[in-house]
């Protein structure tokens, strides 16, 4: 039988609290199943916090700290997960979660850069038209998208594919030079092993997903679990009829989108476009 899979405790605040819980409850002497038992939890609970798939909640970790004796440390970890959240809008953080725990990201953006590949400066553009927004807070809000983009850095990043219209690199969201290295930075990050990025263009006339952005994760033992956006703000479900309708229509969008190579070749044209304006 294989041995536990290995943690990285740097991973995200999430994969720190699987990794100490796992640490306390292996120095108890306990089992996952003992440690469920005495938690008052399943032990498939257990098993996923361990393995950061699933974020603890307030209860499981108080539960678990009392079981083990380790003194509020769980729960001053959880404390740790919560304070990261609050930097992101309430209806964004369970996706956020998933984000960070996901084995693979498929994404489709009609009208923006999806935030996992924004650069700051283009971020911040973002944020400062936003109604009511101060210089601090968009700071705050540039640092904690840049903070998610995090996972496609670590050691075992997720697959990413992202299908992006074409007026998504024509559309002056900034000026000129901030346009010309989002575009590069798009082109860094599609020399990723584990990064594809594909075009939808123009010719392909009405497409399926015009009407909002959506993106699906995949997360080891878990159904799959999808974010649809409208207005600004977004909706999480695992519910698989949601789920079913949006890969459907992923699939569509994605039949009409470039190639990869052409899809490069197309955003380098359009990069040369905005730095030679």
């Amino acid at each position: 039988m294989p041995g536990p899979k290995d943690l990285d405790p740097t991973k995200s605040p999430v994969a720190f609290f699987g990794y100490e819980l796992r640490r306390y409850r292996q120095e108890a002497g306990l089992t996952q199943d003992n440690l469920a038992r005495r938690a008052g939890f399943a032990l498939t609970t257990v098993s996923m916090a361990e393995t950061g798939s699933r974020p603890p909640t307030e209860e499981f970790a108080r539960r678990c700290d009392q079981a083990l004796g380790v003194g509020g440390a769980l729960i001053r970890i959880k404390e740790m997960i919560d304070n990261v959240s609050a930097q992101l809008p309430a209806w964004f953080r369970p996706w956020a979660e998933i984000e960070q725990a996901a084995e693979s990201l498929r994404t489709w953006e009609p009208l923006l850069v999806p935030g996992l590949l924004q650069t700051a400066e283009y971020a911040r553009v973002l944020f400062a038209n936003e109604p009511g927004a101060t210089a601090e807070k968009v700071e705050k809000d540039v640092a904690a998208r840049l903070d998610r983009q995090r996972i496609l850095k670590r050691d075992d990043p997720p697959m990413l594919w992202a299908v992006l219209d074409e007026g998504v690199l024509t559309r002056p969201v900034a000026g000129d030079a901030v346009m010309a290295a989002q575009l590069d930075r798009l082109l860094e990050a599609a020399a990723l092993p584990h990064v594809t990025i594909q075009v939808v263009p123009f010719d392909s006339g009405a497409t399926v997903g015009l009407l909002g952005a959506f993106a699906i994760a995949q997360v080891r033992g878990l159904t799959n679990t999808v974010y649809m956006e409208s207005a600004g703000q977004g909706q999480v479900t695992d519910r698989p009829v949601d789920v079913a309708d949006i890969t459907v229509k992923y699939e569509a969008i994605r039949s009409e989108a470039l190639p990869q190579r052409a899809s490069l070749e197309l955003i380098r044209e359009t990069r040369d476009r905005w730095t030679a304006s």
